[in-house]
């Protein structure tokens, strides 16, 4: 039978990492060390799956990974720590809204465009100073489609893509968290908005252009995930303690 062992070798994975490498996605909550057993099977997809329809995309060990044990590494033994990721990518039907013309002139014969929104990963985590993260991406992908006559006749038709990615981090305080604006302003590209309430939240908005992969995307959705810690006084809880 083909792939006999890299198939048995796939039912011997944690259910969370079988979900990843057949469905593509995820969306569950467990407990901070309830992750670990994920990580670690994770771990051994590489070793162990060769066949390319089942690898597993590269921003689960590149960005999913790294992002869990950064985040279980602030949280207390019984938080919780809840991920949806949707591996599947922009193409999806469903994530696509409707084409519209775009205004040509010649060698064009005509242009459509159109948008898709790829929300591919989403993260709460309940953290050991008492606030919860929240953490949301999202590539905004553009899409034009063109067909075009050459000087020898030739008709071709072509499709490019551009995409934006939209990182927005929420942190939530209890009640009474001391809040003072940072000395220095956030990276470019990033706004803050602080909400006041019975609960308060710093809300941090990222619009990074030209995506890239692997650790250079890890390392600027890290940038924004880092700026809400700015806005609370460093060696102070995030909940006033009783």
């Amino acid at each position: 039978m083909f792939w006999r062992k890299q198939k048995a070798a796939i039912e011997r994975f944690h259910p969370l990492h079988k979900a990843l490498t057949l469905e593509k996605g995820i969306s569950v909550s467990l407990r901070r060390d309830d992750w670990e057993p994920v990580i670690q099977s994770l771990a051994r997809h590489q070793a162990e799956i060769r066949r390319r329809k089942w690898r597993l995309h590269q921003r689960v060990p590149a960005v999913l990974v790294p992002l869990l044990r950064v985040l279980a590494a602030d949280m207390p033994p019984d938080g919780v720590l809840s991920v949806s990721a949707d591996m599947r990518g922009p193409n999806v039907p469903g994530k696509a809204g409707p084409p519209s013309d775009l205004p040509v002139q010649r060698p064009l014969i005509w242009m459509k465009q159109w948008y898709a929104f790829d929300p591919w990963l989403r993260i709460r985590a309940e953290l050991r100073d008492g606030s919860v993260l929240e953490l949301d991406v999202t590539d905004r992908v553009r899409f034009r489609k063109r067909k075009k006559r050459n000087p020898r006749g030739k008709v071709k038709v072509k499709t490019k893509t551009k995409t934006t990615q939209l990182v927005r981090v929420t942190r939530r305080l209890a009640k009474g968290a001391v809040v003072r604006q940072p000395a220095s302003p956030p990276p470019r590209g990033v706004r803050v908005q602080v909400k006041q309430g019975k609960h308060m939240a710093i809300r941090v908005n990222g619009k990074l252009y030209g995506v890239q992969e692997g650790k250079a995307m890890l390392a600027r959705i890290l940038d924004v995930s880092t700026e809400p810690f700015r806005w609370t006084p460093p060696g102070t809880p995030a909940r006033r303690t009783k």
